[in-house]
């Protein structure tokens, strides 16, 4: 099973949008109020506690109903856990002055220095309780009254049909109000004994994806209009910012959600070209790029904000989801060496890669060819170890997972 998100745009009248900007606040509000008193008390309370300390405090100071009021239990808890997960995977470095030996501490919430803030008026609805489908409209509750609001569901019209449905977010971009609806799809588990094709795929920037698979077949996603488009953003962020004015702070707000949705949309249309070719049965190799750090000490200054600024982890996510969908399953496989070593014999050469020329020439055996398709070359193979059961090193992905 695969959950995903949907997101249904709202069109409420005037009267309902006042009733949801208020729900919306307060529920923020007492949201705060939970997280300081979770703060105070070191993250010890469990939600039994917090509702036995809180429960009647925030229906009365903030007027939400009984439902809402466990929900706003829930949505700190899964914050704090949220934010917990982040910041263990990032272990604190530092380096012994007598010894000059380095040394990692792994962190947890009690390195944070205040409570985490509801800084974005959001509403958490549960299924049936908060939120329901009547005939062609969406029946929201709020803090007066329950109201049918009109809504559109463009692009996902199948998965209201065949998924089951669960608790939805009720959030305010742009002026428009969405709900985003969880929905967990029943497809098709992927199984090595149906087995069609090994991908392995080498993200990058001058060529954002490189697939090779089984067959030797290759494909090349160009990322030279993406970069042309990155710059463009990046020189008109440079101009607004050295204005300062009220209004160009305003246009480079927007311009920020431009590019973020363009990036979305970018890495949506090169997943789903992607899953769509191979289809079911099909393991996705990719590399791991967890700790990995992108240096750009030898990078040119103007290309700096380039190198470190894609995101690679929203397109890996993307290519999680959408091979989930279709049975299909993403492999997460070592990242060293994958451009440096030579697949044909195996000889690992950092001098036989020409950066210069993006020309990958082994001294061993003579073999040349695209350093980006080396790397997608060397990525299907160790996706194959893993089909084989080959002692190698990987971490099958699942979607919503790192």
């Amino acid at each position: 099973m695969t959950t995903i998100s949907l997101k249904l745009h709202l069109y409420p009248t005037d009267k309902q949008s006042n009733l949801l900007e208020a729900t919306m606040e307060q529920y923020r509000l007492a949201c705060n109020l939970v997280s300081n008193y979770y703060f105070d008390h070191i993250f010890k309370p469990k939600q039994a506690d917090l509702q036995k300390s809180l429960y009647h405090l925030i229906r009365n100071k903030f007027g939400l109903k009984a439902q809402m009021a466990q929900s706003v239990f829930k949505t700190v808890l899964a914050r704090y856990k949220a934010v917990n997960n982040q910041i263990s995977k990032k272990p604190y470095k530092y380096q012994d002055k007598n010894t000059g030996e380095w040394y990692k501490e792994k962190r947890d919430l009690t390195w944070l220095q205040k409570p985490i803030r509801f800084n974005r008026p959001q509403y958490d609805l549960v299924s049936v309780r908060d939120w329901s489908f009547v005939k062609s409209q969406l029946s929201i509750n709020t803090i007066a009254t329950r109201e049918k609001v009109n809504y559109s569901a463009k692009g996902f019209e199948d998965y209201l049909k065949q998924g089951k449905l669960g608790t939805a977010k009720l959030v305010k971009s742009c002026g428009r109000y969405y709900l985003h609806v969880s929905c967990t799809l029943d497809n098709p588990k992927f199984n090595k004994t149906t087995l069609k094709h090994v991908v392995g795929i080498d993200r990058g920037l001058r060529f954002l994806a490189t697939s090779f698979d089984e067959h030797g077949e290759v494909s090349f996603v160009s990322g030279k209009k993406i970069l042309a488009t990155r710059r463009k953003y990046k020189r008109l962020r440079q101009q607004l910012q050295s204005k300062g004015t009220k209004s160009a702070k305003r246009r480079l707000k927007a311009i920020g959600q431009r590019e973020n949705r363009w990036m979305s949309d970018i890495n949506h249309q090169v997943t789903k070209t992607l899953v769509d070719k191979y289809g079911t049965g099909t393991v996705f190799a990719i590399e791991d790029l967890t700790n990995v750090s992108f240096a750009t000490e030898k990078v040119a200054k103007p290309r700096r904000y380039e190198q470190v600024s894609w995101s690679f982890y929203q397109l890996e996510q993307f290519l999680a989801y959408k091979a989930e969908l279709r049975g299909s399953t993403v492999v997460k496989v070592d990242a060293h060496y994958t451009s440096q070593r030579c697949p044909k014999c195996g000889v690992i050469d950092k001098q036989a890669r020409n950066h210069g020329t993006h020309e990958y020439h082994c001294k061993h055996c003579g073999y040349t060819s695209n350093d980006d398709r080396i790397g997608a070359m060397n990525i299907q193979l160790l996706g194959t170890n893993w089909v084989t059961n080959k002692e190698t090193t990987f971490n099958q992905l699942q979607a919503n997972q790192e």
